[in-house]
């Protein structure tokens, strides 16, 4: 049986309750094998960097997903010297999996909205399936038209023709209810976070002093 692989990518900064609950209702609402959790090395669409380096946001993240048997962390990006693209990590997995592996690559609504934007992103499909998180009230008609024609031809709602690549299938995953934001304002005000950080990943918070 041909592997089902998603990718779930985000700077991870830190990583937290809420894209742990996503990515195990992205493997559960596409039946995967394993969510790749990629940690961005270099992110080309933020104004202002990480707080945390790119080691320290992998490690994170290593930590979170330790004993989550379909969660796996991946440096791919944080190794490279500059910064990363959808396509170039997408084709990069491709090769590694073979043609006939099911890929799946996470992304929110908006920013599908945005995908038109994206470094050679018509070639995304040729690649992998794009899952889509939806929030409440979304409406494709207001996609780019690029964007939304891909939507209209390629969107999927069930598994009867399963396929390794060139798909796009809205999901209702949890909404991240807690940004990464709010917490790094917590972490800074020495506020409670349980329940919302895994201890683990907590505990190295602390030991490195991030986020003060």
């Amino acid at each position: 049986m041909n592997p089902r692989i998603g990718v779930f990518g985000g700077t991870f900064d830190p990583i937290h309750h809420a894209h742990l609950r996503m990515a195990r209702a992205f493997a559960a609402e596409l039946q995967l094998d394993e969510v790749r959790l990629i940690p961005a090395g270099q992110p080309y669409h933020r104004d202002s960097g990480p707080r945390a380096s790119p080691a320290e946001r992998l490690e994170m993240v290593r930590l979170a997903v330790a004993g989550e048997p379909a969660l796996r962390a991946d440096d791919r990006e944080i190794r490279r010297p500059r910064a990363a693209y959808t396509v170039e990590t997408l084709r990069e997995l491709r090769a590694e999996l073979g043609p006939a592996a099911e890929l799946w690559f996470l992304i929110g609504g908006d920013s599908l909205a945005q995908l038109s934007s994206w470094k050679a992103w018509r070639e995304l499909f040729a690649l992998a399936n794009l899952a889509v998180a939806l929030r409440p009230g979304f409406d494709p008609d207001q996609l780019p038209p690029p964007v939304l024609d891909e939507w209209r031809t390629r969107q999927v709602h069930d598994f009867s023709n399963r396929t390794a690549s060139g798909t796009i299938r809205p999901l209702a995953l949890p909404p991240l209810d807690l940004s990464a934001t709010r917490l790094r304002a917590m972490l800074a005000a020495d506020e409670a976070v349980d329940g919302l950080i895994d201890p683990a990943v907590l505990a190295y918070i602390r030991r490195q002093g991030l986020y003060r």
